[in-house]
């Protein structure tokens, strides 16, 4: 999966200057699917960095640049190399042994620290009076302490060999440089020079390949000898080698290494086009020239005549295959298609050459060409290929792996032929990259049965965190982002049960849990009052947690940002308009699934509707039902005023009088259920009362004529059985 850090792109963003900004806000990442025509259109400049390492080679042993990485020695008086060698120093020796050659370097005879040195292991002893001899421009007899360490037993010079080499090709391009001792002619002196240069390169290489192979070097001079070696090949006119030691020095992660060739670019820019155009002949030199170009470096469109002379001079040269995509790249950047297509038939199947092919078929309409090529340039992008961190036009920021952004814009045209599930999957690979425009996807649309299948399929629960462990909310893993995004929008939909289980932490399952319970009770409760208190109790948790159980990943909550940048800047979400590679059905569909109402913070009105509902279950006259509409009035107050009245007048044509009323919708207390029981049970004994208030003098009669039927009605009874045992009796 692709990924990048979020918080660090924004770090690095509040470091960098704002060059044309014309205001201050937050930033926020580049959407694919915000402009889809002009993601498809736009080849995104490359990376200085990322390209001149396409240069660099790679050398085992030698180990990445560190903090004891040292700047160049003509830099800052050399200081930063002096405290870091004695901080090496104080580590390596003891008290003693330390006290002793940090006097002998304050001398300015090499030989009296020499001689004063004898307690000295030799190749302390003799690399310290070549650091005397040297720090006194003794070139000559510094070389020679140097060479004289280098050949002590193996053994013998474990700890300073590396330095010894290093120091020895100082030395010796210090001295390529510097004035004979002796007068020579014109020929015996350059030849002089070229020796010495030879010298001090084979020094280089030699201290390079000792850190290599494992002897000490705590200062990585190895990783510095590449730039001192690049410096001496620069001095002979050899370009070629200096640009690849420079590059294998960025390589290794030296800055030192990378803005040495930033410094070769400017010195090449300012060629003119005589002395230029045989420097072109060698593939380094156009490679270095492109990866400025490409990446923009320098802002070069602004410089006008500069970037298209270099430009100019490069398409007119013999291309090297290497290179040929990127030079393809530039011109479709530069609206020079036919160069691109030109370029592009030289240029192999790398990545870069396929995504350029892509974009030049769906320049020319053919959907089907772009779609086989971006499928290629996908499978030919190595996952963990990183161009860095960019700013768009708009000033968005985009973490460039060029796998995923290709997969991004397959992603649009998958949208278009509507294979949404393909597109979200594809937008889902780049982890956070484009995670917004996945979360799109997936909540507006997607199907939740859809969704549901891949997250269960696909996505496993994150492991929980340790007691200790603190996670904050641009630090969650993406399986917990698209797992509680579809248990909110599970919770949006009435399955309740199905929710809870996608919720990651075990306080936001219980309150998804109580969230559920809660709406089950008001449908389902046997009493009005039960009813209320169901609905009441989802009302809080929609209102207090809402953002967490309800809230849209994007529009109109952006629960992404925790809610604080909603829908930028705009309070209400406008329906989705078809239109360009958005077709009618995907519109349809994220209208279909937008919020209800589709507004920031769209909860607060769910909260207050379900305060709303249950008021229609609660004696108007009680204090409860004043509460629950104080508690709608104000979830909604400053966002809705039209609404919060609409509750607030409710209140005045039904509610009771109470003492906060003055400040409604602001000062509200907890809804008092047990009174609105008492009181439900008051009211219906007064309605009938009021029901019955005019029969009552039927209702008083009504017993005495009933009692009356049933005297009468028991007495003829028994008047009949006498009557018949008599006519009985009578018989026999």
């Amino acid at each position: 999966m692709c990924s990048s850090k979020t918080l660090l792109a924004l770090a690095i963003g509040a470091l960098l200057p704002l060059g044309a900004a014309q205001a201050c806000g937050p930033d926020f990442p580049y959407r694919l699917l915000s402009d889809r025509a002009g993601a498809l259109s736009e080849m995104p400049e490359g990376n200085f960095a990322f390209e001149v390492t396409r240069l660099g080679q790679d050398i085992p042993g030698l180990g990445q640049a560190g903090e004891a990485t040292l700047e160049p020695y003509w830099d800052d008086d050399n200081q930063r190399y002096i405290d870091s060698r004695e901080v090496v120093e104080q580590k390596q020796l003891g008290a003693e042994q330390f006290a002793l050659v940090s006097r002998l370097r304050s001398l300015t005879d090499a030989r009296q620290a020499e001689d004063e040195g004898a307690a000295l292991p030799p190749e302390l002893r003799l690399y310290v009076a070549g650091a005397v001899a040297f720090s006194e421009d003794d070139m000559a007899l510094a070389s020679d302490y140097f060479k004289r360490v280098l050949a002590l037993p193996a053994a013998e010079r474990a700890r300073r060999s590396t330095w010894a080499a290093y120091s020895l090709g100082r030395a010796l391009a210090v001295q390529a440089v510097s004035a004979p001792d002796t007068v020579l002619d014109e020929a015996a002196a350059l030849q002089r020079q070229r020796e010495l240069r030879q010298q001090a390169r084979q020094a280089f290489q030699q201290a390079r390949a000792m850190s290599a192979a494992g002897l000490d070097d705590p200062l990585e001079l190895g990783v510095a000898s590449l730039g001192e070696e690049a410096r001496v090949a620069l001095d002979e006119g050899d370009w070629a080698t200096a640009i690849r030691l420079y590059a294998t020095q960025s390589k290794q992660g030296s800055s030192t290494g990378y803005s040495s060739l930033r410094q070769l670019t400017g010195q090449l820019g300012q060629m003119s086009d005589e002395e230029l155009r045989p420097l072109l002949g060698q593939l380094e030199v156009q490679h270095l020239l492109v990866a400025q170009l490409f990446s923009r470096l320098g802002d070069y469109e602004n410089q006008g005549s500069q970037g298209q002379r270099i430009l100019q001079l490069l398409q007119g040269a013999s291309i090297q295959p290497q290179i040929a995509d990127r030079l393809a790249a530039l011109s479709y950047q530069q609206g020079d298609y036919a160069s691109a297509r030109r370029f592009v038939e030289q240029a192999g199947d790398g990545g870069l050459a396929w995504w350029l092919r892509a974009k030049l078929a769906l320049q020319a309409g053919d959907k089907p060409a772009a779609v086989h090529a971006y499928a290629q340039a996908a499978k030919a992008f190595p996952v963990e290929e990183d161009w860095g961190w960019r700013r768009t036009q708009n000033w968005d920021y985009e973490t460039l792996k060029p796998r995923c952004r290709v997969e991004g814009e397959m992603a649009i045209l998958a949208l278009e032929r509507g294979d949404y599930l393909e597109a979200f999957e594809q937008l889902y690979r780049s982890g956070d990259i484009y995670w917004q425009d996945a979360a799109q996807v997936a909540e507006r649309v997607l199907s939740t049965n859809e969704l549901k299948g891949f997250v269960d399929a696909q996505v496993a629960a994150a492991p929980p965190l340790q007691p200790d462990q603190v996670q904050y909310l641009w630090e969650r893993p993406m399986a917990t982002r698209i797992r509680e995004l579809l248990g909110r929008r599970l919770l949006r939909e009435g399955r309740y049960a199905e929710a809870v289980p996608y919720f990651f932490a075990a306080e936001l399952q219980q309150a998804a849990r109580e969230y559920g319970a809660a709406r089950e009770q008001a449908d389902d409760a046997w009493t009005a009052i039960g009813r209320a208190e169901g609905y009441y109790q989802a009302a809080r948790l929609a209102r207090t947690q809402g953002m967490e159980l309800l809230g849209y990943e994007m529009s109109p909550d952006e629960a992404w940002a925790g809610g604080n940048y909603g829908i930028y800047g705009n309070e209400l979400a406008k329906p989705v308009q078809a239109g360009g590679l958005l077709t009618s059905a995907e519109a349809q569909l994220q209208n279909a699934s937008a919020a209800q109402p589709n507004r920031r913070y769209h909860y607060r009105w769910v909260a207050a509707d379900l305060a709303n509902r249950a008021a229609d279950h609660l004696p108007p006259r009680s204090q409860a039902f004043a509460a629950v509409l104080c508690k709608a009035s104000g979830w909604i107050n400053y966002r809705d005023l039209a609404g919060a009245q609409g509750y607030y007048q409710r209140y005045v044509k039904q509610g009771p009088y109470v003492e906060w009323a003055s400040n409604f919708g602001f000062e509200c207390q907890e809804p008092d259920f047990d009174s609105a029981r008492q009181r439900l049970w008051a009211d219906r004994e007064q309605a009938v009362r009021q029901t019955l208030r005019p029969f009552k003098y039927w209702l008083f009669g009504l017993p005495l004529l009933l009692a009356s039927g049933i005297y009468w009605q028991r007495r003829r009874r028994a008047l009949a059985i006498v009557d018949k045992t008599a006519e009985e009796t009578r018989h026999e």
